[in-house]
């Protein structure tokens, strides 16, 4: 009986010291979150979003256009996925952020939100607002030949985690395999969220 209850003990104190669970290396987590500048966008409905409005909830921030062919709506129909999926664990908000201000109108993101989720919001502002945000959530753009009557804009497929303080937690990377689409995986990205964001009571 003496020997069994040492031994007890240590396996206590092993158990107790065992590392914490991991993100895969499609997140990246960040030890210290970076408070987010101020900022002021705008929404769908006209109405101004600043860092208030990512107080208070964990967020999933995604860069798109309404006129990307391919990676905006199939990660958007991904996010629907996810924000239901997660919704037992924890509640989140989700952001696509347009960053193609010339042509993504209010009008415009409004009929291309509500096509994926209603509920989600849809926020842009010119480039000398929108490029200092976007940087600062640690996701890039770039446009080129916009004179012309139809362009592609280079975009980050990441998505950005923001927690409930306005501070930027962490980053879903894509996937990228040969002759695909580089988008998240859905299932990993809910798998990391669950190690990164504890479960609300």
């Amino acid at each position: 009986m003496k020997l069994i209850f040492p031994l007890f003990i240590i396996f206590v104190l092993l158990t107790g010291c065992q590392p914490a669970p991991q993100v895969s290396e499609f997140a990246v987590h960040y030890e210290q979150p970076r408070t987010l500048k101020a900022f002021a966008l705008e929404d769908q409905d006209g109405a101004q979003v600043t860092t208030e409005q990512l107080k208070g909830q964990w967020s999933l921030l995604f860069l798109g256009y309404t006129h990307c062919p391919d990676i905006c709506p199939m990660t958007l129909a991904k996010l629907t996925n996810i924000a239901a999926q997660l919704e037992s664990h924890q509640a989140v908000n989700v952001w696509f952020v347009a960053v193609d201000p010339q042509r993504d109108t209010q009008a415009k993101r409004k009929q291309y939100i509500d096509y994926f989720n209603p509920d989600f919001v849809a926020a842009s502002a010119p480039h000398k607002v929108l490029f200092p945000f976007v940087r600062d959530i640690g996701l890039i753009y770039a446009i080129n030949n916009s004179d012309q009557p139809e362009y592609y804009v280079d975009h980050s497929a990441s998505i950005a985690l923001v927690n409930p303080q306005a501070q930027l937690e962490a980053i879903f990377k894509p996937e990228f395999k040969v002759g695909e689409v580089p988008v998240i995986n859905e299932a990993q990205l809910i798998a990391d969220f669950k190690v990164i964001v504890p479960k609300s009571e």
